[in-house]
């Protein structure tokens, strides 16, 4: 229903916008008026007048309601034992799909929700239909007037452009935020030193809920539960075989696309190429899963190793080929905004193609490739479905790239699967292991930067 009341609204805007440039149009016509802006700017004026204020309400309203309709509900049961088990079996049997123990409270419940559910709708569209009746009544006496169209219209957009630049920034400071939580909480109970330089991580064996009941005993079997060494080198090991894969080959071909390839051979090849990014990573995964580890097992039995079904090779090198339209499209791009005059420059002097690729054309563009490497690497590591399905769950401490391992992401996943208590020092590791790839991913941007500003200093 928020749906067709979301394509209502914007279908009143567009016809506001017309409404509003014919009006605008009428004062030149009609009334001998000299316009102060454009007649568009007079219909996006209407326009955004009509849509914006009801997408607003709608927006808020359609965030709030349902806690609000909770906790009408909840406060009138009190009694009941696991309120949210509850309102989720009150949900379920208004839905119709009800499977458990009914009893009397979740009928009485249902009622209230349905009650509750119905006034609310009401509401929403009362009130929504007050708004674009007032703020299109307002926005169309302002065109009547003739109001300097185009200067409202760019404030407008202006704030709309500064409240997303702060939904960006304050979504950014929630996450560190709820990271510096949730990790301030785990290092409580885990020495931060048993964090990082831990060999042995095995999360399952913590079942302490509240650091203020530890004993000595339970902190020792806590103390080797949460190494996180084989996660960290995991993560770098399976991301090396996959940038070793992705980097060259990226590179290469977006060198040939961009100065070999002619546009025939461009045209249908870049497209193809870059078919790879669109590819969901779950089928990179079956792929790797049935197909590639086995056929690495099979190879290496019929050469005498030890070849697991789930290995970091096999994880990796399908990573790597998911990874070579990041860097084979952005070389590409960034190669072809190369000004035409360092390479005609180059050719004045006597160099060959292959000269002008290698000393001029890669160190002026090499700004953009480490991007797209650093892009690359990011991807690489924050990968999860591959790893799971390739690569195994165990954290083994290994450069082999024959035996399973596993990354960060991945044991993220797995220790946050199903319901869990948020006070446990198990599920607080995944956010302490959050916070670490946080910062480790931070650490690699800086270092791009700085590359970045190095080269682009030396090439402008």
């Amino acid at each position: 229903m928020n749906l067709l009341i979301f394509a209502l609204i914007i279908l009143f805007g567009l016809s506001s916008y017309y409404f509003g440039r014919s009006e605008a149009r009428k004062l030149i016509t009609t009334n001998k008026i000299k316009l102060n802006a454009l007649p568009s700017y007079y219909g996006y004026y209407l326009g955004i007048w009509c849509g914006l204020p009801a997408l607003i309400i709608l927006s808020l309203w359609s965030l709030f309601e349902p806690t609000i309709i909770k906790m009408v509900i909840l406060s009138n049961f009190s009694n009941v034992e696991s309120k949210d088990l509850f309102y989720e079996q009150t949900l379920s049997f208004f839905n119709g799909n009800f499977t458990g123990e009914l009893t009397n409270n979740i009928k009485i419940a249902s009622e209230k929700y349905s009650s509750l559910n119905a006034i609310a709708y009401n509401s929403k569209i009362a009130l929504l239909a007050s708004a674009v009746i007032f703020s299109t009544s307002y926005a169309y006496k302002k065109v009547k007037s003739n109001n300097r169209a185009r200067d409202d219209v760019e404030l407008i957009l202006k704030g709309l452009l500064f409240v997303s630049s702060l939904v960006a920034i304050l979504t950014t400071i929630g996450i560190i935020v709820s990271l510096l939580f949730e990790s301030i909480k785990f290092f409580s109970t885990i020495n931060l030193f048993d964090f990082i330089f831990g060999t042995s991580w095995s999360p399952q064996r913590a079942f302490v809920r509240d650091a203020s009941t530890i004993t000595p005993e339970e902190y020792l079997e806590l103390k080797d539960a949460f190494g996180s060494v084989p996660l960290f080198a995991g993560t770098a090991f399976i991301a090396l075989i996959a940038m070793c894969v992705a980097v060259p080959i990226g590179l290469f071909s977006g060198i040939y696309l961009a100065e070999y390839a002619s546009t025939k051979v461009r045209k249908y090849s870049k497209p193809i190429i870059e078919i790879l990014a669109g590819i969901p990573t779950v089928v990179y995964g079956f792929f790797a899963a049935l197909t590639v580890g086995p056929f690495f097992r099979t190879v290496g039995e019929s050469l005498g190793l030890t070849v697991s079904s789930e290995s970091a090779l096999a994880a990796g090198l399908i990573m790597g080929v998911m990874i070579i339209p990041y860097i084979s499209s952005l070389s590409d791009d960034v190669i072809n905004s190369v000004p035409q005059s360092l390479r005609d420059g180059s050719y004045a002097v006597g160099a060959t193609k292959s000269e002008t690729i290698k000393k001029v054309i890669i160190p002026a563009a090499l700004p953009g490739i480490i991007g797209s490497i650093l892009l690359a690497v990011s991807r690489a590591i924050g990968e999860t479905m591959i790893v799971v399905m390739a690569a195994g769950l165990a954290a083994n401490l290994t450069i082999n790239p024959l035996e399973s391992t596993t990354t960060i992401t991945t044991q993220i996943v797995m220790i946050l699967v199903g319901d869990q208590e948020f006070d446990s020092p198990k599920t607080q590791a995944a956010f302490a292991l959050g916070l670490t790839l946080f910062i480790a991913t931070l650490f690699l941007n800086y270092i791009a930067l700085r590359v970045v500003k190095k080269y682009r200093e030396k090439y402008d």
